[in-house]
């Protein structure tokens, strides 16, 4: 089953590349062939199979000999690995599925705003809907109620830290995607655990952020890779944020 989880996982990350990648230009996913970024050949079925059409062709396009990005392969074995350790922690259960929802949301808001400085739209309904319905199931109907409460408080609280931002600095201080992003984590934690992961994901973005200002003299980053690698974290450890909530909350 581990090793089923894997090949899941690596298939639908190479399908998330497309997507992170595509949708961002206005491309039709479904219809159009993957090719070669350079040489723009279409690919046949065998230089699409995750990571071992990847390793079997040494980094490299069979027509042209220009190297193919990393990002494939990074991007295809990091889903994969994450989907097996995600069965590996939690078994069949409705939580691997929220997870999975979430792994799956993370990678893609990973390549389409670190590339575009875009999160899409469509990732965050479905994986949404994705994540009321397998509540709604699984727990019962007042628990999604409750979730989607949370999702629409934690938005609020964005919504204000935007508004106020955006006086001080005299500039939008947050994506509309980040505010967007902010319902589905309180979805997925709740209100109070998101109050902690807009915190959390600021310590995660800072050595990033100074990286950019010293080696690229840049003042923006993308903040979303951050909230919801911030809220995968909380979701895998929820019982021990749990009790330090209530440590700081006594």
């Amino acid at each position: 089953m581990t090793i089923y989880m894997f090949i899941i996982g690596a298939i639908l990350g190479s399908f998330y590349l497309v997507i992170g990648t595509r949708l961002p230009l206005k491309e039709n996913v479904f219809t159009t062939r993957s090719r070669c970024d350079n040489c723009f050949k279409e690919l046949k079925w065998y230089e699409l199979i995750p990571i071992v059409s990847y390793v079997f062709q040494r980094g490299k396009c069979r027509k042209c000999g220009k190297k193919i990005s990393k990002r494939h392969l990074a991007v295809e074995l990091i889903t994969g690995l994450l989907f097996l350790l995600g069965y590996m922690y939690f078994g069949m259960s409705p939580e691997l599925l929220i997870y999975l929802t979430l792994i799956s949301v993370a990678i893609l808001i990973f390549v389409s705003d670190f590339l575009y400085m875009i999160i899409l739209d469509s990732t965050l309904i479905i994986g949404s809907a994705l994540i009321i319905g397998i509540k709604m199931i699984s727990y019962g109907f007042n628990s999604a109620i409750l979730s989607i409460i949370s999702g629409l408080g934690l938005f609020i609280v964005m919504l204000i830290i935007r508004y106020i931002g955006n006086k001080l600095f005299k500039k939008d201080s947050l994506g509309g995607g980040d505010i967007k992003l902010s319902f589905l984590i309180g979805l997925s934690i709740g209100f109070e655990l998101g109050l902690i992961n807009l915190i959390f994901a600021s310590f995660l973005a800072l050595p990033y952020a100074l990286a950019q200002v010293y080696f690229n003299k840049k003042n923006e980053l993308p903040y979303g890779p951050f909230l919801i690698a911030a809220t995968v974290i909380i979701y895998i450890f929820i019982d021990k944020f749990t009790n330090l909530l209530i440590f700081f909350t006594i």
